[in-house]
């Protein structure tokens, strides 16, 4: 009969050892050497008719040797099953088992031992007493006014000009890399674009006032914009808006047209144009609509930030302990290519990191019983379509909708990274409500400032 012993080696980590008997094994082997004999074809013997003495020659080693480990593997797992094991990943087989003791012509009581990693028990960071800040960004009328611009702007009608006359005229432009002189540089960067006039700072408008089709200024983009939007400008022009160098290229801009935007008048029409959900008859009405637009977008960024940290305060300020060694050893056999001690050294504090978050997830998950229904996922699946679509959320549903939702469920990867995606939204949905944040007004520069402040230090 089959014994499973069990020590300790190290921290979290115990040593499985699994011993079977001839008994274990010899029924299931005969049993399976028996079936091999009823399926094999072997040229000059009817199907099933092959003598046992062929089939053991023939399948014999290989049989015995599987069935050995099979039962090896069976009496191992029901051990960790019964007794409610945790533990990382598989078990590693030690480097003393030796498959080659297994003999079929000397059936033997055989020994393998394993190693196995327990996943540890810990308590979470302390959210209650945690110091969290939430940023909370203050809509100005200025916050207002340039979003009510926006708004008439995208749905205004664009007319073609001769000359550049104001601010608020649209260019198309042809940026194109150049030395000093306004000599182009050869495999220097060319790339069209299309700014409003008052998009470059104050000392670089009136340059362009006056200019038409063909006409060219040669600039430096530190010199020709203001901090904002010169940031956009070298993103789109492929320069990483923290290289100095690259904002201080000289490029020349060519118009290749010249535009202007004939703004709508606020009236009601144009109100419903904007939100054609919303009864809306007067301008202080869609202003106070703007400013509800405004607020959300700043109050979901105020809670990725605020989220960001619990995020950080969950992992930094909870104490876990890992079996680091034997964590490591199955780093370097479980993937397609064995990994060297250098390879695992080097990925090691990212992969404990990921673990770490997968084993405050799962406790947070299990002790508030958390859970994911079907219905979660179809919601997102809708959700995602009507975003993809540029549809209202309260958009009236229409049977092709059902469709795409359903077949969205069947996709297997769909269903499991959307599953993890909301079970983490409802995690984090659980700290906040643990957390007792002191609310700071900040302004949306400021805001900018300091998740890019706080981003960089925790890089």
């Amino acid at each position: 009969m089959a014994t499973v012993t069990r020590e300790n080696i190290g921290l979290l980590t115990d040593k499985i050892t699994v011993n079977v008997s001839k008994g274990d094994y010899l029924p299931s082997f005969e049993k399976t050497l028996k079936q091999y004999g009823k399926q094999a074809n072997i040229p000059g013997f009817r199907k099933g008719m092959v003598p046992a003495g062929l089939i053991k020659k023939m399948y014999g080693n290989s049989v015995f040797t599987e069935e050995v480990l099979k039962t090896v593997e069976k009496e191992l797992t029901t051990y960790m099953s019964s007794e409610k094991l945790e533990i990382f990943a598989q078990p590693l087989p030690l480097a003393e088992n030796d498959a080659r003791q297994i003999d079929i012509n000397n059936p033997a009581d055989y020994s393998f031992a394993f190693e196995i990693g327990l996943k540890p028990a810990f308590n979470l960071a302390d959210l209650a007493t945690a110091k969290v800040t939430r940023l909370v960004v203050e809509v100005t009328p200025e916050m207002i006014d340039e979003e009510v611009d926006r708004h008439r702007n995208r749905n205004g009608k664009m007319v073609d000009q001769e000359t550049v006359s104001n601010d608020d005229n649209v260019l198309n432009l042809h940026f194109t890399e150049t030395n000093a002189a306004g000599e182009p540089v050869e495999g220097g960067i060319r790339k069209d674009n299309s700014l409003l006039v008052k998009y470059f700072n104050e000392a670089t408008r009136p340059k362009w006032i006056g200019l038409k089709k063909g006409d060219f200024l040669v600039l430096q983009p530190s010199a020709a914009f203001d901090e904002k939007e010169r940031e956009w400008v070298l993103g789109d022009l492929g320069i990483d808006k923290h290289d100095a160098d690259g904002a201080d290229k000289y490029f020349k801009v060519e118009i290749t047209k010249v535009g202007f935007i004939e703004k709508p008048e606020l009236n009601e029409e144009f109100f419903k144009t904007v939100y054609p959900a919303k009864e809306i008859t007067t301008e202080a009405g869609f202003r106070d609509a703007v400013k509800e637009d405004i607020q959300a977008y700043w109050g979901s960024q105020s809670r990725n930030q605020l989220q960001h940290g619990l995020y950080h305060i969950l992992l930094d300020q909870t104490k876990i302990e890992f079996p680091e060694d034997f964590l490591k050893r199955w780093m370097q056999t479980s993937g397609e290519e064995p990994k060297s001690h250098a390879e695992v050294e080097q990925e090691f504090p990212q992969f404990v990191n990921q673990l770490k978050w997968t084993l405050i997830l799962d406790k947070v998950t299990r002790e508030n019983n958390i859970e994911v229904s079907p219905e979660d996922i179809q919601a997102f699946a809708k959700q995602q379509l009507f975003g993809y679509m540029g549809m209202p959320a309260g958009a009236e549903e229409q049977p092709w909708v059902a469709d795409y939702i359903q077949r969205m469920m069947k996709d297997r990867k769909f269903v499991e990274d959307t599953a993890n995606r909301i079970q983490t939204e409802k995690v984090f949905a659980w700290a906040e409500t643990q957390i007792h944040p002191t609310d700071k007004p900040v302004s949306k520069d400021e805001f900018t400032h300091l998740v890019e402040e706080h981003q960089h230090h925790h890089h």
